[in-house]
């Protein structure tokens, strides 16, 4: 399969990479049509998704399966009026039936946009109306059902609501019954052009209302690095993403690339918190080859003892959404003999830096450019950063709009200028380069912290403040101050064993570590214990709230 859109699949080198790597654009791409019904014309049995809830239930479909399901579920989905460009929200956790489902809207060429489950009616209606949703299809969740009821009243674009589950809801049309019943799909004359809208993200936003991030049908062949060249699957692959299918880190790890290599999607539906023992035990059990989660997973997967467990079958380990703090990477590599492979990007890309499966890892580093985008580093005056300088993460595209690059924010011209204007995107995130040519993440534009002269990114202090073994997790952050302009501030949350320790004498004694590990001029100067971050949607951590209360 990955043949049709590659003219070189394997690489020994990046040079090679830069050099070889070009991806194939059909005209009128569309990833339901082109890579699930082909890989079940191909191979009808093979399997393509392997589900398992905390329950015990396991469910396996093959993409022959895929294909008929979301046949049906597409003509089901045109029954209710849902056609080419019309908005369908899918909430539905990790529901066997998003895939089916998100595909059959790629056949029928309507925009799908994943949400999660948590969010309110308010939410709830704020996203209705600033995309013109048209449909909510939303999984068996009492609370997440009242909320969706709630915002009806001032929702008046959505004409239908659909529900996972067997429970009567009044309003709502049932999933199941309706796919059993559907009449023979036949695919639309006119389904899709490589630019229409596909997929629309609202970004889970660490300042200000979410933005709503559109990509278009080329959008799943950017993700043939994500899965071959990041993931580094094969045919034989078993993969499993943490991921809520409601962020768009899901279809970078449970769907797009992994689909097109032909690796075996696998799904752990939870419900409730992450518990790292039952991760463990369902790697273990079920084979698990290649793994990806952010940095906070790792952070509790190796406070277990990884011994206990049969890790055998695990071969490849990858992480993305924070920066990896290099200590997380030495403990993991210690117990399992695995270097995880870190890698950077965003809602409005695919994966930009990454460490590639040819280059050795830099514990802490993102790795280096993804040879799709060309890529800069700008100071805050202007200029391209020198080795060792930071710089804003900027992609220029005069030349061609790179795969995976959002088309811009649906409906706001004035936001999208504000980042992508004249040629180039601003990602508002900062780095620096070393003399390798790796590149190592420092934070959010806003998030550096200015003290006494010095410009201190968040993640080279939290990852010094890491190395203690009391701390969990870290948020680093600036605290105004008459004399420094800022100073650095520390909020930890401590390990069970340190938690009855929290007070004066074990933040000096983290400050006094921090000074042994990094530069003195970066020890947190404020210490402050809670149970636990403030984070996004999506896990990452809300760094504004925790400065909207230090003003």
């Amino acid at each position: 399969m990955i043949e049709k859109f590659l003219k070189k699949t394997e690489f020994t080198s990046h040079k090679d990479f830069i050099e070889n790597y070009h991806i194939n654009v059909p005209d009128n791409f569309n990833f339901a049509y082109d890579v699930v019904d082909e890989w079940a014309k191909k191979d009808y049995n093979k399997r393509a998704l392997c589900w398992v809830d905390d329950k015990g239930v396991h469910k396996d479909l093959s993409f022959g399966e895929i294909k008929d399901l979301s046949d049906k579920t597409a003509s089901f989905l045109q029954s209710l009026g849902i056609s080419k460009g019309d908005m369908v929200m899918l909430i539905l956790k990790r529901s066997i039936e998003f895939w089916q489902t998100i595909v059959a809207l790629h056949k029928i060429g309507a925009v799908a946009i994943p949400a999660t489950h948590l969010l309110t009616d308010k939410d709830i209606v704020y996203r209705n109306n600033a995309a013109g949703v048209k449909a909510i299809i939303a999984t068996e969740d009492d609370n997440l059902i009242e909320h969706v009821n709630q915002a009806m009243k001032d929702s008046p674009t959505v004409k239908q609501r659909v529900k996972i589950g067997k429970s009567n809801s009044e309003g709502w049309v049932d999933f199941h019954k309706g796919v059993e019943e559907a009449k023979p799909f036949n695919r639309p004359d006119q389904v899709n052009s490589n630019e229409d809208i596909m997929i629309l993200y609202f970004t889970s936003g660490t300042t200000g209302q979410p933005k709503m991030v559109v990509h278009d049908f080329t959008y799943p062949l950017g993700h043939i690095t994500t899965a071959k060249y990041w993931h580094n699957l094969n045919e034989k692959s078993i993969h499993l993403t943490v991921a809520d299918t409601g962020w768009a880190k899901a279809v970078w790890g449970k769907l797009y690339g992994q689909w097109i290599v032909g690796a075996c999607v696998f799904v752990y539906d939870f419900d409730g918190r992450f518990i790292p023992e039952d991760m463990l035990n369902i790697i273990s059990t079920y084979k698990v080859t290649s793994f990806c989660a952010p940095p906070t997973i790792y952070r509790f997967l190796i406070r277990e003892d990884l011994s206990k467990y049969d890790l055998s079958a695990l071969e490849y380990c990858t992480t993305a959404g924070e920066a990896l703090n290099p200590s997380v990477f030495k403990t993991f590599y210690d117990q399992t003999g695995i270097k995880m492979m870190e890698a950077f990007g965003q809602t409005e890309t695919a994966p930009t830096i990454i460490t590639f499966p040819w280059i050795e890892p830099k514990p802490g580093s993102m790795g280096v450019p993804n040879p799709l985008y060309k890529m800069d580093l700008l100071t805050h005056d202007g200029r391209s950063a020198e080795d060792g300088e930071q710089g804003e993460i900027v992609f220029y595209t005069e030349n061609n709009r790179p795969l995976s690059l959002f088309k811009g924010y649906y409906k706001d011209e004035e936001l999208t200028n504000q980042v992508y204007a004249d040629d180039v995107y601003h990602t508002g995130d900062m780095a620096w380069r070393d003399e390798d040519g790796f590149y190592w993440f420092v934070g959010r534009t806003d998030d550096v912290i200015k003290s006494s002269g010095y410009r201190i990114g968040p993640f080279e202090v939290e990852s010094a403040v890491m190395t203690h073994p009391a701390v969990v997790e870290c948020a680093i952050t600036g605290v105004p101050d008459e004399i420094r302009g800022q100073v650095i501030k520390a909020t930890i949350v401590l390990s069970s064993e340190y938690k009855s320790m929290a007070g004066e004498d074990l933040a000096k004694e983290i400050q006094d570590h921090v000074k042994n590990v990094t530069a003195p001029y970066k020890y947190p100067r404020v210490v402050e214990f809670v149970d636990e971050l403030p984070k996004t949607i999506s896990g990452k951590i809300r760094r504004v709230e925790i400065r909207s209360k230090d003003k």
